[in-house]
């Protein structure tokens, strides 16, 4: 039984360490503001095979950058759980009458909030970089594509901290997932413009639907048909969210 009480409080708690740890939020927002400063405006003169000469590049980097910030904030998001662990305060929840659905529910809502946070002062710093802001009902589309793809690699996230115990090991693994996902999914350039035997492995991204998604809504401009992007990210966030409290569930039986 899902307890909106315990949701509410490990949601709390994701907050308050977040806006305490300062350095946190300089730090995921630096990369993602140097590789926009860098790739935008050093390509900004370069004609991308694949992308319509209407849209300048930083106009199709930007959604390409949301999608790398959600994902690295959210996939991280199992470290957290495993240094939980080790400092025995999962251990406390675990022993509470608290359902084990309602705490992944309240790390998933912790996670989501601080992506969709760093990821909204991405979209709006990158208007100083000459990036167009859509209308409203644009960016609200933007930002419920951006919960699902933070959603999907979140629960990613808390799947490997379930399996994996060691901070290393995890960190290992999330790098070695992380980085390739982000390269194939198109957040740099084109899909199409990969080679036949690499695009396979494109259309098993689940961050290229998340990126092309919000590239339909930010800039009217997608490689898929945008209702076959949500739909295929809604399928595979509800199919993590199971994943995620089954192995959370075996991992963590006392």
């Amino acid at each position: 039984m899902i307890r909106a009480n315990v949701v509410y409080v490990l949601w709390m708690r994701e907050m308050i360490k977040f806006l305490r740890a300062k350095s946190r939020i300089v730090g995921a927002i630096a990369m993602p503001v140097f590789m926009l400063v860098f790739l935008g405006l050093g390509f900004r003169r370069v004609e991308v095979p694949g992308i319509p000469i209407e849209i300048t590049y930083i106009q199709y980097l930007v959604p390409g950058i949301l999608g790398m910030t959600i994902l690295f904030s959210s996939a991280y998001t199992g470290m957290g759980v495993i240094m939980d662990r080790q400092y025995g305060f999962l251990k406390e929840v675990m022993v509470t009458p608290a359902s084990r659905i309602s705490i992944v529910l309240g790390m998933i809502a912790g996670g989501a909030t601080t992506s969709l946070f760093q990821a909204t002062m991405m979209m709006l710093l990158s208007v100083f970089l000459g990036f167009t802001l859509p209308g409203l009902p644009a960016i609200a589309g933007a930002i419920m594509v951006m919960l699902l793809i933070s959603v999907i690699f979140i629960n990613i996230g808390l799947t490997l901290s379930s399996v994996l115990k060691d901070f290393h090991g995890f960190n290992m693994i999330i790098n070695f997932i992380v980085f390739p996902l982000f390269l194939l999914s198109g957040a740099l350039f084109p899909v199409a413009n990969l080679p036949v035997a690499v695009r396979i492995f494109s259309f098993i991204d689940p961050l290229t639907y998340g990126v092309d998604a919000l590239r339909g809504m930010m800039i009217g401009h997608s490689e898929f048909p945008l209702a076959l992007d949500i739909g295929i990210l809604l399928v595979l966030a509800a199919i993590t969210v199971f994943m995620s409290g089954y192995f959370f569930q075996k991992g963590e039986a006392l």
